[in-house]
């Protein structure tokens, strides 16, 4: 099931609540992003199997600093182009969803665009649903972890890491971004004990590239709390939404790799006794 904007929250003018005034409502709204009662979101849908275990809420955050030239996404890149969500009303939704989260060992997840670009709104969500005892998970590219504070690492899971690339240049190519945050933060998370499932893109001609992968194994089997890693192949699931934004999309002529091509990229992250999807 996938849900668009608004998670049972009026939008438009008076979305935050009837002040009439929009230079008011604007300032509330600020004010309220400032401290996290408000956040910038996208949509959100129930899933299973993907996302973390078990049935997932997943929430998606609007705004990105990446611009990632495969990204399924794109309508989620800005965040302006969100809506404003009281967190108050979404943990109400997460609270709906308690008992399937618990007959399924599933919980929340929340992704984006960029989780971390949100990171007051995100942790009153996150601690809302610890102290209701849901699983909690965040899909991240790790670019921002700097923002998330050792008050917020405390209340995630499970962490879904993005590692794009394994080199730099290769990994400035695919986002227009540096690399070095995202190995920091996942380090970061090793060190704490917290969970992660590394996720790789395998792009043929752009991130599928034996030097390009190498470098990820290494990352991966470095940090002693990866337990999973799953390679996630190149797919145009999200060509038209580039078209409907007009947005200009490099990759039209890339195809899918070939399964057999996937099944060995697996086998480079299995050599090094790591379990991989």
């Amino acid at each position: 099931m996938t849900t668009s904007i608004g998670l049972g929250m009026p939008t438009g003018p008076s979305a935050l609540g009837g002040l009439g005034d929009v230079d008011a409502e604007r300032s509330e709204m600020l004010a309220g992003m400032r401290t996290g009662e408000v956040g910038m979101i996208h949509s959100w849908e129930l899933v299973t199997a993907v996302d973390g275990p078990g049935t997932r809420m997943t929430t998606f955050f609007s705004g990105c600093p990446l611009r990632c030239l495969y990204c399924h996404n794109p309508d989620t890149l800005k965040m302006r182009d969100g809506k404003p969500v009281r967190a108050e009303d979404l943990l109400a939704r997460i609270r709906r969803y308690r008992n399937v989260f618990k007959a399924t060992r599933g919980g929340i997840t929340l992704s984006g665009g960029e989780v971390l670009m949100q990171p007051a709104f995100a942790h009153r969500i996150l601690r809302g649903a610890k102290e209701m005892g849901v699983h909690t998970a965040l899909d991240t590219s790790g670019f921002l972890g700097r923002n998330a504070s050792e008050e917020f690492l405390a209340d995630v899971d499970l962490v879904l890491l993005d590692v794009k690339s394994g080199l730099p240049e290769t990994y400035r190519r695919v986002t227009g971004r540096d690399l070095q945050p995202t190995l920091d933060f996942g380090r970061r998370l090793a060190d704490l004990g917290i969970e992660i499932w590394l996720r790789f893109v395998q792009v043929p001609d752009l991130t599928d590239v034996d030097e390009n992968i190498e470098p990820i194994v290494q990352y991966a089997a470095s940090l002693s709390s990866v337990s999973r890693v799953e390679i996630l192949p190149f797919h145009q699931m999200g060509r038209e939404k580039w078209a409907e934004l007009g947005l200009p999309y490099e990759l039209g002529e890339t195809q899918p790799p070939d399964a057999a091509r996937t099944e060995q990229v697996r086998e480079m992250f299995r050599a090094a006794g790591l379990t991989t999807y």
